[in-house]
């Protein structure tokens, strides 16, 4: 098989599922389903070493305009945890009531605009930081996006007795909050021209996201997993997961001096600090793992996962023997995934390697190929 990204696909990571609402739902099955695999993620946290595999089931009519109907969103949400009963893995599959990137950008005012097809996107930005700082904000429970993702965390719950896994909504960090609300060429200026007001930004940015994550963290209560959207998740797992993808745009001084101490300032009241980034963050490795705090770091390790991902050399040397988990999302069949875990497998590693094989067949070969290997 050849590693290339497929640009016929509207997205690479997704899997088509039947929707099937909530009164279809069998919860019983699926708790029964969760407890031995609930328990692989329990050893596995407290282990030195060790790889587990998630399925994913990523849903893409939910991270398109889906996220704005509950209904739909949580039958189609339903139908995939459904689906991935059939598929071997070791971490169970969980529901997210995701609304888009703007979530803290919405306290500042700033709404979404809606295209066909596509995710919510930001509209609108200011022209500097000092513009922002200047701007009037509110709570993001008192905003239209913010009690919109309560009405949908609250829905969720009634409709499934909370019985089933449930993660924050999707969270984005200061730092990618702020580089969708502001014109970038000031952006980016700000950093060298204004630091104070940068820190100030970004801080508090962090303090209105760890403001409405500890609403949703009260209103989920016991379903809830960590640390959430995107990110191989359990009931055992910990810290709070943040998109973090700036950061591959960003000089080292920079992202260390002003965007780390906000991110970890967030994930200092969750548990510690998760992190996520599109692309190639690999000069940044380093970095990245020795957040104080870091958890988990995720990435893209295959073309066909994200046209410009990771590659595998260091990581194994980098990660190995400090604690953090790597969650290695991968694209790609049996051969691919050898070459890739063979590269980012070494002891003293903590790996979750994220398959998306389109058969169950083809899931228990892969699966069984990366418990074989590392070991």
């Amino acid at each position: 098989m050849i590693d290339k990204f497929d640009n016929t696909k509207h997205d690479s990571q997704a899997t088509s599922v039947t929707p099937i609402s909530p009164e279809r739902f069998d919860f019983e099955e699926y708790v029964a389903y969760q407890y031995p695999l609930e328990e692989r993620c329990r050893q596995f946290t407290q282990a030195d070493s060790g790889v587990l595999v998630y399925r994913r089931m990523r849903v893409a009519e939910v991270f398109a305009g889906g996220c704005s109907d509950m209904k739909s969103s949580l039958a189609l949400q339903l139908g995939a945890l459904k689906a991935s009963m059939a598929f071997k893995a070791d971490i169970p599959n969980f529901l997210e009531p995701w609304y888009g990137l703007g979530t803290v950008a919405s306290a500042f005012g700033l709404g979404y605009k809606w295209e066909d097809g596509l995710a919510p996107a930001v509209d609108g930005k200011f022209a500097s930081t000092e513009e922002l700082l200047n701007a009037d904000f509110r709570p993001v429970a008192e905003t239209e996006i913010g009690r919109h993702t309560l009405r949908m965390t609250e829905y969720f719950l009634e409709r499934t007795r909370g019985m089933l896994p449930m993660s924050f909504c999707d969270v984005q960090s200061p730092l990618n909050t702020l580089s969708n609300i502001i014109a970038p060429d000031e952006f980016f200026m700000d950093f060298y021209l204004n630091p104070d007001l940068m820190h100030r930004a970004m801080r508090r940015c962090a303090d209105l996201l760890i403001d409405f994550t500890r609403i949703q963290e009260k209103m989920i209560g016991h379903c809830l997993v960590k640390p959430g959207h995107g990110f191989s998740s359990s009931y055992h797992f910990s810290g709070i997961g943040m998109s973090d993808d700036t950061v591959t745009m960003m000089p080292p001084e920079c992202y260390l001096d002003f965007a780390v101490p906000a991110m970890t300032r967030v994930g200092d009241a969750f548990g510690g600090t998760v992190f996520h980034s599109c692309g190639n963050w690999s000069n940044k490795k380093n970095d990245i793992v020795s957040i104080r705090g870091l958890r988990m770091a995720d990435g893209a390790f295959s073309l066909a996962t994200d046209p410009g991902a990771n590659p595998t050399d260091g990581y194994a040397e980098t990660f190995a023997d400090t604690g953090v988990i790597l969650n290695a999302r991968i694209v790609g069949g049996a051969d691919i995934i050898r070459e890739k875990v063979s590269s980012l497998w070494r002891k003293g590693m903590k790996l979750i390697i994220v398959t998306y094989c389109e058969t169950p067949e083809e899931q228990a070969e892969v699966y069984d190929l990366i418990h074989s290997i590392c070991q």
